[in-house]
């Protein structure tokens, strides 16, 4: 909580063996790998338990801490299998887990208590409210959003009893981490989950008139690069700086570690050695790099939407191809073994793949030069005349085979303990998951048989107007976005809404910036002075607006008194909470919540299974709504806020600007409506209708109250399912 300097942890990536090895070797004194399931780069090759236990043993060896990253969202049908990880790997000693899933939460503190946690930066940390929960909860750490800046991380320091972490190197996405939906609402896989297919690269079209740039990547930021300001993150409060990339080589991995570690170790004599700091750096080819929003909360140098926005160095484009042979002129030089990638121009999409050989005048040749005229052979087929390729680490395939020895661990990992702890904490969920399907499910085959009275109607709405007006249909509830504007509408129409009070639930965003908690704090205040009593949270953190409701702790077994609640609140929990298993909906309920919205991007599998096992908190989900597929800090001068862009594939999106937020809304609406009878949904306590972010008529408010009355009327409408009749991957 002091705001004097302190030496900083420099946490490094480690993707393999030799990346583990690079790291140590030039000075990092942590590193993070990832666990062998629920780590948020999924499409990495996972580890073995016995090379973690060979890491772990070859860095505590050199004095280095190795962290585990489990910071994906678990599903229903994978608690089994994380639980018996979770007893390995708590035998092997990592010095912490990172992680983001509530779930895994529940699961580590009541069964694991030896396992330290850090709050991944999946949890969206953004204020100083957010550092105080996760303190309550037991986290020893938290790695901060990285859409804060100084000023914010030293008011989260001052009140904060834990460590916190930043990422000061690598890739920077452009929505807050954790609230990501754009890549899962495209096909499924989900960023949360590790599966992103990074629709920020992509280039987007206006659609509208306008002057300045009409096409471009719009949402495609630079790298951060923060190596000139490590003195003052110190002085935030800092304790540990991160360098993103996991799924760089191990050369990648070296420079960037040796580069921070000449910068920390200089102190005060950093203007010295930055420049060889900085010349290492550039050799790790990288994107153009920003300090992002370190100094500003507007970083005007962090993106050039006119650039592709690709890592690496630009080889140049593919003149004509076969199997997989590509042709082109050289623009810089290239070497076998190079790891290079291909950009699909008219797609957006990008693959990754070494380069096995090289022709010159059909001669074979280890190195090329620019301006020479090629054959690249590389494992893809997936290329066509155009694309662009792209030269992202230097002779990756061919790095030095690691001296970490991990087959000599397997016979250690083979012979520990599971089945005691096995047998311990399944007993607990083991009748739960007798339902779990976990085979795929052709996308698209949807059942919609009749089961009986389904869910509650609630009513979502950022404009308290609709509140007043005759509805074709009562809801159950309504759910009241709380911000500037509506508390502005509630200072006027406050009478109007006397006898709604017992019905309304007033919702708080998922982003609160620091400067606004003050607001939130007296908005709350008045709302609860003219008897307002239910809630529901948009983030974790803000059960600290609500001092006299028992806060998420530590996994306590003790049952809630009645009335322990404080002064009679009832709170619950919004769909940014990200909750994909009932281990989750154990925690909630245990200390008192009231209800749950589940993941937006749950399919009805998980969402059967998981209302089959739980307990306690009512349980619901939004149905219908334009939730934000990015929910981000930037507003670049070249944004069109209520215009449209269009996607390479012709997918439509609106960008809006709200509360200091730029939201990418799809432009039409996902429905579940036509499948409120399914087995699945009609296993909710309630469904939520959300018309937030939306302008409707009298004939649009009608139609989809006609589809709530009878679903069958809504399902000729094409209209998006988000996941629902997939497969979240």
């Amino acid at each position: 909580m002091s705001s004097a300097p302190s030496p900083l942890e420099l946490l490094a990536p480690a993707g393999s063996l030799p990346a583990f090895e690079s790291a140590v070797k030039h000075g990092a004194d942590a590193i993070y790998i990832g666990a062998p399931a629920l780590n948020a780069r999924a499409l990495a090759r996972h580890f073995s338990l016995a090379e973690i236990a060979a890491m772990i043993d070859y860095g505590h060896g050199a004095g280095v801490k190795v962290y585990l990253a489990m910071n994906s969202l678990m599903r229903e049908d994978e608690i089994p299998a994380v639980i018996r990880q979770l007893s390995i790997l708590e035998q092997l000693g990592p010095d912490a887990l990172i992680i983001q899933d509530i779930g895994l939460f529940y699961l580590i503190r009541r069964f694991f208590p030896g396992l330290p946690v850090h709050a991944s930066t999946l949890m969206t940390v953004h204020n100083s409210l957010g550092v105080r929960q996760c303190a309550d909860m037991g986290f020893k750490r938290v790695v901060l959003a990285r859409e804060m800046t100084l000023d914010e991380i030293r008011k989260a320091n001052a009140v904060s009893p834990v460590e916190l972490e930043v990422f000061v190197q690598g890739a920077l996405c452009y929505s807050y981490s954790g609230l990501c939906l754009f890549s899962s609402y495209l096909g499924g896989k989900s960023g949360l989950r590790g599966r992103c297919v990074q629709p920020c690269r992509r280039r987007y079209t206006w659609a509208g008139k306008g002057k300045g740039l009409r096409s471009g990547y719009f949402f495609s930021m630079h790298d951060l690069a923060a190596l000139s300001l490590l003195p003052d993150i110190a002085r935030a409060g800092v304790v540990s700086v991160k360098i993103e990339g996991r799924m760089r080589s191990a050369n990648y991995v070296g420079s960037v570690v040796k580069a921070y570690r000449l910068a920390i170790d200089a102190g005060k004599d950093l203007d010295k050695v930055l420049p060889e700091a900085e010349s290492l750096l550039a050799a790790a080819m990288g994107r153009q790099t920003t300090t992002a929003y370190f100094t500003s909360d507007q970083p005007k140098d962090a993106f050039s939407p006119g650039q592709s926005g690709n890592i690496g160095i630009f080889l140049g484009k593919i003149k004509n191809c076969r199997q997989q042979q590509a042709g082109l002129v050289l623009r810089n030089a290239v070497a076998r073994g190079d790891r290079l990638r291909i950009h699909h121009e008219k797609s957006g999409d990008r693959k990754s793949f070494s380069l096995q050989q090289i022709s010159v005048n059909d001669r074979m040749v280890s190195t090329a030069s620019a301006g020479d005229e090629v054959t690249l052979t590389i494992a893809s087929s997936a290329m066509r005349v155009g694309d662009s390729l792209y030269k992202v680490d230097i002779g990756a395939a061919g790095s030095k085979r690691s001296q970490i020895n991990a087959k000599g661990f397997n016979r250690l990992v083979d012979g520990l303990d599971a089945d005691h702890y096995w047998e311990k904490v399944l007993a607990r969920f083991q009748p739960r998951m007798a339902g779990v399907k976990t085979k795929n499910r052709r996308r698209g085959a949807l059942k919609t048989v009749k089961t009986g009275p389904g869910p509650s109607f609630w009513l979502k709405t950022d404009n308290l107007r609709l509140l007043t007006q005759p509805l074709p249909l009562k809801p159950e509830r309504y759910l009241v976005v709380l911000d500037h504007d509506t508390f502005r509408q509630y200072s006027r129409m406050n009478r109007k809404l006397h006898k709604l009070q017992s019905f309304i639930i007033w919702c708080l965003p998922p982003i609160i910036f620091e400067k606004d908690i003050a607001f939130y704090q007296q908005a709350i205040g008045r709302l609860q002075k003219d008897g307002f009593r239910s809630w529901q949270l948009g983030h974790l953190s803000q059960l600290h607006l609500f001092p006299s409701f028992t806060s998420v702790g530590r996994g306590s077994k003790k049952k809630h008194e009645k009335g322990s609640r404080g002064k009679g609140l009832r709170i619950g929990l919004d769909y940014t909470i990200n909750v994909l298993n009932s281990a989750a909906l154990t925690q909630f309920s245990a200390v008192g919540l009231e209800h749950v919205q589940l993941s937006i991007e749950n399919d009805q599998d998980n969402i059967q299974a998981m209302t089959k096992a739980r307990s306690g908190c009512r349980v619901g989900m939004t149905v219908y709504g334009r939730p934000p597929l990015f929910t981000a800090r930037p507003a670049p001068e070249y944004f069109r806020f209520g215009q449209q862009c269009i996607s390479p594939k012709d997918e439509k999106f609106e960008l809006v600007r709200a509360q200091g937020l730029s939201l990418i809304l799809a432009d039409q609406p996902f429905s579940l409506l036509p499948y409120l009878q399914d087995p699945a949904l009609a296993t909710l306590d309630f469904m939520v209708v959300d018309l937030s972010n939306m302008r409707l008529d009298r004939k649009k408010l009608n139609l989809i109250f006609g589809q709530i009355q009878s679903p069958a009327k809504g399902r000729g409408r094409k209209l998006s399912r988000f996941n629902y009749a997939g497969n979240l991957l």
